[in-house]
């Protein structure tokens, strides 16, 4: 055993970390699918992925909870040094609860991904291996934010990069902008026929710290849409848009769900079935129809909201970068 990873088994005592994490065991069930949840926080860290004194996240307990439940065997880990060919092919999908530029080591000093390690991962996803995210997932490798700001003096974080965009962002399938204050939301249900969704015939409210989200790709086949109509705060001021999607990516499926960031979200039942519907489909437990309608469910996706102040974190633009806006 890589001294980096400990098993955790559900139920037991929680073992003291070495470097990196633990392993959940699914048991002796077959066709055992194998999950990396990784949980690197080179920006913001989140509380619900937060180790204190060396103890199992918020999630990670859920996920221990819930993976054998559905044959899978998480591997939980924030070292970003393990990316390499060798490593990733064990794994059947990567499960990313993630911020900032991951090849940094940043706000929780674990070691980051080599620019190799970064391509590797995205080289794998793109032959065949599974990828989901959750909330933050969207709040990692952004877009290069450091040249000229664009037109309509908006800083660089309110553009939409298209093919310029960075390789992680096209992988995802869009990208975060900011967020506003947690309120309740309706999330309008597009495909109540995906795996997690068959029993959501209607839509649902949740109270939730919710994403503005830019730079969709194309080929999205949405199944939950952010209705923004009568949610406070600028970055809600914009037409419906994708919170929860599939898509293909090559040939490896991408699973996203802007939600997460509340405990009382990981514990809610209608996230955990949303969410395990798309784990199962990214490990190809089961199959489903993903063909791209972001056009059609939701043709104002590309419109950004309003911008009337900088984006936390974003760097700042300079008097010769307002001349060129």
């Amino acid at each position: 055993m890589n001294r980096r990873e400990m098993i955790f088994r559900t139920g037991a005592a929680a073992l003291g970390l070495g470097l990196a994490g633990w392993t959940t065991s699914a048991g002796a069930k077959p066709k055992v699918k194998k999950v990396l949840f990784f949980t690197k926080s080179s920006g913001y860290e989140h509380s619900v992925i937060k180790r204190v004194d060396g103890k199992p996240s918020f999630a990670e307990n859920i996920l221990s909870e819930l993976g054998p439940k559905h044959g899978i065997e998480f591997t939980f880990s924030k070292d970003g040094s393990l990316f390499n060919p060798e490593y990733l092919a064990q794994f059947d999908a990567y499960f990313f609860y993630t911020t900032g530029d991951l090849t940094s080591a940043g706000t929780d000093g674990n070691p980051p991904m080599t620019p190799e390690g970064k391509a590797a991962f995205l080289n794998a996803i793109k032959n065949g291996k599974g990828f989901i995210g959750t909330h933050a997932a969207s709040d990692t490798f952004h877009t290069d934010e450091s040249g000229p700001t664009n037109v309509q003096d908006r800083s660089p974080r309110y553009h939409n990069y298209g093919e310029n965009a960075d390789p992680y962002v096209r992988m995802l399938g869009a990208e975060f902008i900011i967020h506003g204050k947690q309120q309740s939301s309706k999330m309008h249900i597009v495909d109540s026929k995906f795996p997690g969704l068959k029993k959501r015939s209607e839509d649902f409210e949740l109270t939730e710290e919710w994403y503005s989200l830019k730079d969709f790709a194309d080929n999205l086949h949405v199944l939950l849409v952010q209705e923004t109509g009568g949610m406070t705060g600028e970055p809600y001021e914009r037409a419906p848009y994708p919170a929860t999607w599939a898509r293909m990516h090559g040939k490896g499926r991408v699973f996203y769900t802007s939600m997460g960031h509340r405990e009382d979200v990981w514990t809610n039942p209608i996230f955990q079935e949303i969410l395990f519907g798309g784990i199962d489909w990214s490990v190809r437990n089961l199959d489903a129809n993903v063909k791209p309608n972001i056009h059609k469910v939701t043709p104002q996706a590309m419109e950004l909201p309003p911008q009337s102040k900088p984006v936390s974190g974003e760097p700042k633009k300079s008097k010769a970068d307002k001349k060129k806006a």
